[in-house]
C-alpha cells in the first residue's frame, strides 16, 4: 500500500494532467455543448473505461516491459511530444479554436458516444505517458506488493480525472456561452491552452530521464 504522501503526490500529478487541455477534454466539451450534459457524461463513461484498461496494463507488467526497452520508451516519449506539439499548434495557429468554442456537430447515439470516448482515451498520448512514465516513479518495492500499489494509484488517478472531467462536461455549455459573448476571453483561453501544451511537449521531448 503506498504511503499517504505518495498518494497525495500522485493525486496532484493526476490533477495537473487532467487540467491540461487534451483530446479527452476536447471531445467531452464538444459533445456536452452539441448534445447536452447527458451526452458528455456518456462519453465520459467511455473515457473512464479507457483509464481502467491503462491501469490494468500497467499493473500487470506492460509498463515494466516498455520501460525495459530504451528505444521503445524513447519512441513513445517523442511520439507523445510531437502529438502535444501538434495540439499546441492547432490551438495557436491563425484560425485555431478553443475546446469551448461553440460548433455544430451531428448527434451521435449513446453507443457511439461511449465508444468514441473509450477510443479517444486509448489513443491519448498524455494518458499513455502518465501510466507508462509517471506512475512507475511512485511505486517502490519497499511499500509492499507492486500490483496493489499500482492498482491503488491507478484508482486515485481515475477518481481524480473522472471527477474533474464530469464537472467540465456539466459546465461546458455555461462556459461556452460565457466565452461566446467575450471573444477576448476565448482567445486568452486558446493561447493559454496552446502555451501549456507547447511547454509540456518541449519538456517531454527533452526529458530523457527514466
Amino acid at each position: 500500500m503506498p504511503e499517504a504522501a505518495t498518494i497525495l503526490a500522485f493525486a496532484a500529478v493526476s490533477l495537473g494532467m487532467v487540467l491540461t487541455p487534451g483530446p479527452n477534454m476536447a471531445y467531452l466539451v464538444s459533445r456536452s455543448i452539441c448534445q447536452g450534459r447527458l451526452a458528455g457524461l456518456v462519453s465520459l463513461a467511455g473515457v473512464a473505461c479507457g483509464f481502467v484498461v491503462y491501469m490494468l496494463c500497467a499493473a500487470f507488467g506492460i509498463t515494466a516491459l516498455v520501460l525495459a526497452v530504451p528505444y521503445a520508451y524513447d519512441g513513445l516519449r517523442l511520439a507523445g511530444a510531437l502529438y502535444l506539439g501538434w495540439l499546441a499548434w492547432s490551438a495557436l495557429r491563425p484560425g485555431g479554436r478553443s475546446p469551448f468554442a461553440i460548433r455544430d456537430l451531428p448527434a451521435d447515439s449513446r453507443t457511439k458516444l461511449f465508444t468514441m470516448g473509450f477510443v479517444t482515451n486509448l489513443l491519448n498520448p498524455k494518458i499513455a505517458m502518465l501510466y507508462l512514465a509517471l506512475l512507475p516513479q511512485f511505486v517502490t518495492s519497499e511499500h509492499g506488493h507492486i500490483l496493489s500499489q499500482t492498482l491503488v494509484l491507478g484508482t486515485v488517478q481515475i477518481v481524480v480525472s473522472v471527477g474533474v472531467n464530469a464537472m467540465i462536461a456539466l459546465a461546458a455549455g455555461s462556459i461556452a456561452g460565457f466565452l461566446a459573448t467575450r471573444p477576448g476571453w476565448l482567445n486568452v483561453q486558446r493561447w493559454l491552452m496552446g502555451g501549456v501544451l507547447g511547454g509540456l511537449s518541449l519538456r517531454m521531448a527533452f526529458d530523457t530521464g527514466r
